[in-house]
């Protein structure tokens, strides 16, 4: 085995993006990435806003986005609303071909690691990798954490008569309310290619995946919409924070390095991972030490976005716990009549003082007394 500076375990949408940061700002960095699948991100799509990631990181993202859309619409049984922001679709072949152009086939592993510590990595097959830094970028971890869950099945389905929607719908909650609060996503892929998932903010992760692909059918037809075919499909349960304990998510003697969803680097309440991922990523290559103050480093960040979460926890809470389940939409609602960017910055995890205020004031969507109690519990 070559000497290595860096080795980085789970190529997911954190490490593929991790090792494309680095080779870009640190060529010189000697790299391994290491992934049990067959390709590098699976099978997934990531949606985000152009707000999500800042001008300056977007070298990152860029020429990885293979769907945009100058804007977008929410509908729901009180209002419907176009959005002016432009919203964008990474697809994981993307990021799986930038990564494969970027290293060179020595620098990735095809393999199981069955174990690892801040400088070794121990291989399935008993061979042992040593490299002065390792980062963790598996999956998550979920020790210490209050959950709630959103959930998915999406289709891609064929529609030869045209679909009709210019834009995406990034959520549509005038359907029937099941197991909490549920909302259709369409995403027009082309003018008759639309990629549609029945989406939910559930108490548990068990999902039904016939009753789902169902579901889709039957929204489809109450569309008008004559589907010929069904092809690419995601599932997914991701879990939504409501509390917990840092120190337990990440202990203080744990000194491996750790990114993405493993390190709880993702928006408590969306659970979007993108925008995260991306900071993380550039980070890495421009400030990151990568030796063995790696793993202090990254839990020290994770610390840092473990305490900014706070306002979106409560938020998650107040939508899990305060909210009748089939009432859950409520929330969604009147979040959405408040103002674009204050929306742009609320998904980008960035609100400000200000933001916050205004989310919070007047009567809630919720029982009063059920929110008392949150807020109360939350402080």
């Amino acid at each position: 085995m070559r000497a290595l500076d860096l080795v980085i375990v789970g190529g997911g949408l954190a490490g593929g993006l991790s090792a494309l940061a680095l080779r870009r700002r640190r060529p010189d960095v000697r790299l391994l990435l290491v992934e049990p699948g067959s390709s590098i991100g699976g099978n997934h799509l990531w949606s985000f806003f152009e707000s999500d990631v800042a001008p300056g990181n977007r070298w990152l993202t860029d020429p990885l986005v293979g769907h945009r859309w100058p804007a977008y619409e929410v509908l729901f049984p009180a209002h419907r609303r176009h959005l002016d922001q432009v919203y964008q679709t990474i697809e994981s072949e993307a990021l799986d071909r930038a990564v494969r152009a970027a290293l060179a086939p020595d620098e990735i592993m095809q393999a199981e690691v069955t174990s690892l510590g801040p400088t070794h990595v121990l291989l399935a097959d008993g061979r042992r990798i040593e490299a002065p830094a390792v980062l963790d970028a598996r999956g998550g971890k979920a020790e210490g954490l209050e959950l709630g869950w959103q959930k998915f099945v999406g289709q891609l389905l064929t529609i030869p008569q045209g679909h009709g929607l210019a834009h995406p719908i990034v959520m549509d909650a005038t359907v029937e309310q099941h197991d909490g609060y549920r909302f259709v996503y369409c995403l027009p892929f082309s003018p008759t290619e639309l990629f549609v998932e029945d989406t939910y903010y559930s108490d548990g992760p068990e999902i039904d995946h016939d009753l789902l692909a169902t579901r889709i059918g039957d929204y489809a037809a109450a569309r008008g919409w004559q589907v010929a075919s069904r092809s690419r499909e995601e599932q997914g349960a991701l879990p939504v924070v409501t509390g917990g304990d840092f120190d337990r998510l990440w202990p203080k003697h744990d000194p491996v390095a750790r990114a993405g969803a493993r390190g709880g680097f993702f928006h408590p309440l969306t659970s979007y991972s993108l925008p995260d991922a991306v900071r993380f990523a550039v980070w890495l290559a421009d400030k990151a030490p990568l030796d063995g103050r790696l793993g202090a480093a990254t839990r020290a960040r994770a610390r840092r976005h473990w305490k900014r979460g706070a306002f979106y926890r409560l938020l998650t809470a107040l939508l899990f716990h305060a909210a009748d389940p089939h009432q859950r939409y409520l929330v969604l609602e009147r979040f959405y009549r408040l103002s674009g960017p204050l929306i742009a910055r609320f998904y980008a995890g960035t609100s400000t003082g200000l933001d916050k205020a205004r989310v919070l004031s007047g009567k809630p969507p919720v029982p009063f007394f059920r929110a008392l109690r949150v807020l109360k519990d939350s402080l």
